[in-house]
């Protein structure tokens, strides 16, 4: 066991789980949140169920946002990159998740942020086939560190931005999807800006999807209410 002295952020979340039943669902996101740097994938996945389920309010608080600052000390942002990277993992690289745990489970998973950019590089800047295939090389085989992942994928990014004319639109897709996960989030939840914000990604799925674009959408996660 490690001797360094905790940071304010481990003795904050420390004492909550003193208060907590272990085995507990809210026991249990806090332990991933103290491991984050080893596990994120553990502390996105279960941060989806949080979000997805409401959990929160039962714990005392107003917002996922709410919650994820004050009681685990992340921010949103960050929360949604985790949640986000776990999602798009489990969807296009669910081989590096099967063995978690068990002795096959030899070497560390890719950088959260990195896999983030993985994500945006397929759903938000149009990377070619062979330009997204190498910068998974880079994130997925060769473990790259996350700066050189960074750089490589502004590099080609820059150029899509200045050649693709389809960028704008599925930036304006992926806002729209966060702002719809977002407002699920929310205790009092708006039906009506629910409704109108899934009849706009439907919209720019359709636009997308007519001029040749990929909206990948997952199912059930953007349609109007």
């Amino acid at each position: 066991m490690s001797d360094a002295p905790k940071s304010s952020g481990e003795r904050h979340i420390d004492a909550i789980m003193e208060q907590l039943e272990p085995g507990s669902d809210r026991y249990d996101v806090l332990d991933k949140a103290k491991r984050f740097k080893s596990s994120w994938v553990e502390l996105g996945e279960k941060l989806l169920v949080v979000s997805s389920q409401g959990s929160f309010r039962e714990w005392g608080y107003n917002s996922f946002e709410e919650y994820c600052v004050q009681e685990i000390r992340i921010k949103r942002g960050t929360a949604e990159k985790l949640t986000m990277a776990y999602r798009f993992m489990e969807k296009e690289e669910p081989q590096l998740l099967q063995h978690r745990g068990t002795a096959e489970d030899l070497k560390p998973l890719p950088d959260y942020r990195s896999v983030d950019l993985l994500r945006k590089a397929k759903e938000e800047k149009g990377f070619s086939e062979e330009e997204y295939q190498d910068l998974r090389k880079t994130v997925v085989e060769d473990e790259k560190s996350h700066p050189t992942v960074l750089k490589k994928y502004k590099e080609v990014a820059s150029l899509r931005d200045e050649y693709d004319p389809l960028v704008p639109m599925k930036a304006s897709l992926s806002a729209a999807r966060r702002l719809h996960s977002a407002l699920l989030s929310l205790d009092d939840r708006p039906d009506l800006y629910l409704s109108q914000v899934g009849e706009i990604i439907t919209h720019l799925e359709n636009e997308l999807e007519a001029r040749g674009g990929e909206p990948n959408a997952e199912a059930g996660e953007v349609k109007p209410i």
